[in-house]
């Protein structure tokens, strides 16, 4: 995984919980990096995994609950670090429509070794936009997360819902709906 989710990650865990909370879930020994991330970095997912097992045993949130707040407060960060990239689209549905298309064509640029989610278009309605997530990493609580701060930045009430759940979280048939 690209060192800027970890450094984002760490600094929502000392922005929501404080920075002792941060010592305490970097525990070097259980990290293939040892602890030590870089935004411009290459890290393994197993090292994200384990800092959101311990954070969660630390706070008593559930991982896929860590991983939505995480998605919300990335794409906060993102909105700012971006913000003419959000300027392009004039909708939740216009970037979602683009995330494939264009948006992770941009991040491949940038980073080459990436390994990105797929989002597939099922169909545009009006008030509904049907997809499919796949990701063998499973972390649709975390791009539940990045939709539901996408929307606030659009100001606009999306609801989200699940349609299909196959591969155990690998592949996941969503709706979005604008109310």
């Amino acid at each position: 995984m690209k060192g800027i989710i970890f450094t984002e990650l760490l600094e929502m865990v000392e922005s929501q919980f404080g920075v002792a909370v941060v010592d305490q879930i970097i525990q070097p020994d259980s990290l293939e990096s040892k602890g030590v991330f870089t935004a411009v970095g290459t890290y393994p997912y197993l090292d994200f995994l384990t800092i959101l097992q311990h954070l969660s045993q630390k706070t008593g949130i559930t991982i896929p609950e860590l991983e939505n707040a995480f998605g919300q407060y990335l794409a906060g960060s993102f909105t700012k670090l971006y913000s003419s990239l959000f300027k392009e689209f004039s909708s939740t549905f216009d970037l979602m429509i683009h995330l494939d298309s264009y948006i992770h064509q941009e991040v491949m640029k940038l980073y080459p070794d990436a390994e990105l989610p797929s989002f597939d278009v099922i169909e545009r309605r009006a008030t509904e936009l049907e997809m499919i997530y796949r990701s063998h990493r499973k972390m649709f609580p975390f791009a539940e997360g990045l939709m539901k701060a996408t929307a606030n930045y659009y100001q606009e009430q999306i609801q989200l819902v699940v349609l299909e759940n196959n591969f155990d979280g690998a592949e996941i048939r969503f709706k979005l709906v604008n109310n």
